[in-house]
């Protein structure tokens, strides 16, 4: 997380196939700070997109949500995010693939649980996924 005595931010990706939701920690790269969603379709496209938000933002590291399936196979989400971590790491960003089964059924829990339903629930449920992959992965960085 370090760089010299630089702090840079780590930032979590869930990529979907029309929307994917980007979080960044905060500075010490300890908790979530901020969260978006940007539409893109094309997988080459969206990686340069996410390269420069990595670059804008100074995140060192980039969480990829990688969803296996509920057996611990690989399905073809999974190919596909290895695909998008191929096209990342070929643009020079340092990609950790994080198993993140399950955190789009919890992202729309939290988010039933706060009301939020409809359109408002589609524009942000991949956003609070991508902070569910951050969350898991600085947990389990501590």
């Amino acid at each position: 997380m370090y760089a010299g005595d630089e702090i840079l931010r780590i930032m979590a990706i869930d990529y979907g196939d029309a929307r994917t939701g980007i979080a960044v920690s905060d500075l010490t790269g300890s908790i979530a700070g901020e969260a978006f969603v940007v539409e893109e379709r094309d997988a080459a496209k969206l990686a340069e997109r996410i390269a420069a938000e990595a670059q804008t933002r100074e995140a060192a590291t980039v969480i990829l949500g990688y969803p296996k399936n509920m057996d611990g196979s690989l399905g073809a989400r999974a190919e596909k995010s290895g695909a998008l971590a191929e096209l990342l790491r070929g643009l020079g960003l340092s990609v950790v693939l994080w198993d993140e089964r399950r955190t789009t059924i919890a992202a729309h829990d939290i988010l039933s649980a706060n009301n939020r339903h409809g359109k408002r629930r589609k524009q942000t449920v991949d956003a609070v996924a991508a902070t569910l992959i951050l969350e898991g992965y600085l947990a389990s960085a501590r």
